[in-house]
Formats: structure tokens, C-alpha cells, sequence
């Protein structure tokens, strides 16, 4: 994963809906009818929202008889808290390198 196709992945986990969505398929896999059941947004903005999380691979859906069901890519989200977390430590690098520069004049 590179830092532009993180570009993507943080555009939809910006969005509030999306976060609720993401938390709720973390309980189990569901329709988009289910989640519009749970969260107060309609089917089709719930369709809309879950097609992004798909293009940007953070969820996938399987047919399950007649219903089209949805759930996380842990691997996913996982790789992209790794990267955070790598920002993370760099930054910390940085700053420890100010600091010490900072103290020593």
C-alpha cells in the first residue's frame, strides 16, 4: 500500500456515515436493508456509501441467496493503521530531533 492509495481510504473513513457503517458491519456481516435498519440513513444512501467502502477496499460483498451481504476487510483497515502508525513514529523522530537540537543551543 502506498501513500496515494491511502488517499482514497482516508477520503471514505471522513465521512461519519461510513464510520458508523464500518462499526456496525464490525459486528457481523449485513444488507444494506439491515444496516438502513440500525443507523437512521436510507437504503440507497447506505448502497452509496458501502460502494465506496468497496472501491476502496475496506469492505466486500457476497451474495447470500437473494441478499447481498457486506462485511470489513480487517486486512484492510489493518495495513492502514500499520501506515498510520508509521507517520506516527516518523513524526516522533522528528520532533525528539527538534527537541534535542532545541536543547542544545
Amino acid at each position: 500500500m502506498t501513500a496515494s492509495s491511502l488517499v482514497p481510504v482516508f477520503a471514505a473513513l471522513g465521512d461519519e456515515t461510513r464510520w458508523s457503517i464500518l462499526a456496525a458491519l464490525g459486528e457481523g456481516d449485513a444488507s444494506a436493508s439491515a444496516l438502513a435498519g440500525r443507523l437512521p440513513v436510507t437504503r440507497q444512501a447506505i448502497a452509496k456509501h458501502l460502494a465506496v467502502l468497496e472501491e476502496v477496499g475496506l469492505v466486500e460483498s457476497a451474495r447470500v441467496g437473494r441478499e447481498l451481504r457486506y462485511r470489513v476487510l480487517g486486512a484492510q483497515l489493518s495495513e492502514t493503521a500499520r501506515r498510520l502508525e508509521a507517520v506516527g513514529a516518523a513524526w516522533d523522530r522528528r520532533l525528539a530531533t527538534i527537541k534535542h537540537i532545541a536543547e542544545g543551543l
